[in-house]
């Protein structure tokens, strides 16, 4: 495990809406805010879950035919890898000299993928990940990512890994990410301002406490992004009276926890946007493990063991033939005797 050159050190997470279905205004907005996050000292700066170009809330509040009119300008907003927008990004975290941690919807060929990366300070990606599983109505819009995106990656500020959303209530996702000793992980949300009174599973108490139980199970510093609903997004997407209690406005409840799964921060009003500060301190994590390790000494691996499979999933394998299979189809077998055949 390699040791982080910064032991304690100042973090940020993002509480605001993204601009919704518009790419270019969110990477300005996305820029600004990692400006912000420097200039107040923070070393890493994270964002919430697809925040670029925004959550498709349509999903949830009417029928796919009516979210079809949508679909166009969310596919051509998506961020592409290696894009000028995702360059413009690297470029923000290596001028300011921050890691970013981004949460946005992935564009890769035909396909959109809940996407996170991890930029170091120097604007080299450390890693992208998919969610490994899109979430109910998310299905209709997202691909699924594969065993390698559960990963916890060495950087200059610790191990440091990143999920989304509802992968925090999978207890083997959680283990496997534990079991990789991560130290700080970022635990990207939307908003907690759907089906508000009818759904307490997508309430913001539910939710965060399901980052707060990570960090204690985990004995890991958890940083919760969380975006909020603006009115500006709720003109886009109610249309009918029916709608108003479906989606509210607000929805923000972002926080930072400890290692002993203690909130570190104040956290800002529901409809407000800003930037949630707190300081880490590495050291902090060998104390909470020294009485919980679940991966280490509190384990009971001859009666309970995860399987993982953690290798990359690729839609196609490519191949070449083999000499004989080559020479086959050019007719020019040979038999055992070791006399050329003709070919057919």
């Amino acid at each position: 495990m390699t040791a982080p050159q910064k032991t304690r050190y100042k973090v940020a997470v993002v509480q605001a809406a993204p601009a919704f279905l518009d790419l270019a205004r969110g990477v300005d907005k996305a820029i600004g805010l990692i400006e912000e996050a420097a200039r107040n000292g923070a070393s890493l700066v994270a964002f919430p879950e697809v925040w670029l170009p925004g959550y498709p809330w349509w999903v949830w509040l009417d029928s796919p035919a009516w979210g079809m009119q949508f679909v166009q300008r969310y596919f051509e907003n998506a961020l592409v890898v290696d894009s000028p927008e995702w360059e413009r990004l690297k470029a923000a975290a290596a001028a300011n000299r921050v890691h970013v941690v981004l949460g946005y919807s992935e564009r890769a060929g035909g396909s959109l993928y809940l996407a996170q990366a991890i930029l170091d300070d120097h604007g080299q990606v450390v890693a992208t990940r998919r969610k490994l599983k899109p979430t109910h109505a998310e299905r209709t819009v997202f691909g699924e990512g594969d065993g390698s995106h559960l990963a916890v990656h060495a950087t200059a500020l610790g191990r440091m890994g990143a999920l989304c959303c509802a992968e925090h209530i999978q207890p083997l996702t959680k283990y496997a990410m534990f079991s990789q000793h991560e130290q700080v992980h970022i635990a990207a949300w939307p908003s907690f301002s759907v089906y508000r009174g009818a759904a307490f599973q997508l309430s913001a108490e539910a939710n965060n406490a399901a980052s707060q139980i990570y960090a204690l199970e985990g004995q890991c510093f958890v940083l919760a992004p969380c975006a909020t609903v603006s009115k500006e997004m709720l003109d886009m997407l109610i249309d009918t009276p029916n709608k108003r209690d479906l989606l509210l406005e607000g929805g923000g409840f972002a926080m930072i926890y400890g290692p002993d799964a203690k909130p570190m921060c104040e956290p800002l009003p529901e409809t407000a946007e800003g930037l949630l500060y707190a300081t880490l301190d590495l050291g902090l994590i060998g104390l909470a493990k020294a009485a919980y390790d679940p991966v280490g000494h509190y384990a009971r691996p001859d009666v309970l063991r995860l399987l993982f499979n953690s290798k990359p999933a690729p839609r196609v394998h490519a191949f070449e033939p083999d000499p004989v299979e080559r020479s086959e189809l050019a007719g020019d077998f040979q038999s055992p005797d070791g006399q050329d055949s003709p070919g057919v």
